[in-house]
C-alpha cells in the first residue's frame, strides 16, 4: 500500500491556515485543497515537472496544483503553516533548539550592531603585506625596452641641432634634459663605451 502523503493529523493542522476558496457557480468542480496539497508534496518530493503529475493520484492536473501553490504563497499561507508546524513539534519536544541557527540576513542589527575592538598586534613590527603594496611599482619592461632602443639606435634620440639648454655647454648632450642617462648595463652584442 502506498504511503499517505497528507494524513488526517497533518491535514487538521494545515487546513485552518489555507485561504477559503471563492464560491463558483459555473465551470468544473474545484479540486479539493487536500488533494491539491498531496499533488504539491508529491511533485516537490519527486522533483518531476508539474505537467507529469500522474492523474491516477486524484490530485488534479499539475497545472492545477501549481496554481494552488502560487495562490497559497501569495496569501502567505506557507509562513503560517511553517509557524504552526514548528509550534506543534516544539510542544512535542521533537526539535533540538541547541542545533538551531538564526539566519543573519533576516535579523535586524540595531544601530549597526556592537562595535568591534581593534585587533591587537602580535609582533613588535608589522609584517609586509603579501597581497598589496602601499606604493605602486613601475613596470621594468618599459625601462628595459627603452634602454634597448637607446643602445641600438642612438641617432633617433639626438637632434641635428643642439637644444637651447645645451648651446653653451662643451658636450651637446651633457646638459640636454631629453637625453637618456647612461647606465652601467650593456645589451647583448654591444660593448660599453668609455
Amino acid at each position: 500500500m502506498a504511503k499517505v502523503l497528507v494524513d488526517d493529523a497533518l491535514w487538521e493542522l494545515i487546513e485552518p491556515h489555507l485561504p477559503r476558496p471563492k464560491p463558483r457557480r459555473t465551470g468544473r468542480p474545484r479540486v479539493p485543497d487536500r488533494a491539491a496539497l498531496t499533488g504539491i508534496i508529491f511533485v516537490l518530493q519527486t522533483g518531476m515537472p508539474w505537467e507529469y503529475l500522474p492523474q491516477q493520484l486524484g490530485c488534479g492536473s499539475g497545472v492545477t496544483c501549481w496554481r494552488r501553490l502560487r495562490d497559497w504563497q501569495e496569501a502567505g499561507a506557507w509562513k503560517k503553516i511553517h509557524r504552526a508546524l514548528l509550534t506543534e513539534l516544539h510542544q512535542a519536544g521533537k526539535i533540538d533548539w541547541s542545533r538551531a541557527v538564526i539566519d543573519s540576513s533576516s535579523v535586524r542589527a540595531l544601530k549597526g550592531g556592537p562595535k568591534r575592538d581593534r585587533t591587537r598586534p602580535t609582533a613588535a613590527v608589522q609584517a609586509a603585506s603579501t597581497t598589496s603594496s602601499p606604493m605602486r611599482k613601475a613596470s621594468r619592461w618599459w625601462s628595459r625596452s627603452l634602454e634597448r632602443m637607446i643602445m641600438t639606435s642612438p641617432s633617433s634620440f639626438r637632434s641635428s641641432t643642439p637644444s637651447r639648454h645645451s648651446r653653451g655647454s662643451a658636450d651637446g648632450l651633457a646638459s640636454d634634459r631629453r637625453a637618456p642617462k647612461r647606465t652601467g648595463r650593456t645589451t647583448p652584442g654591444h660593448t660599453r663605451r668609455s
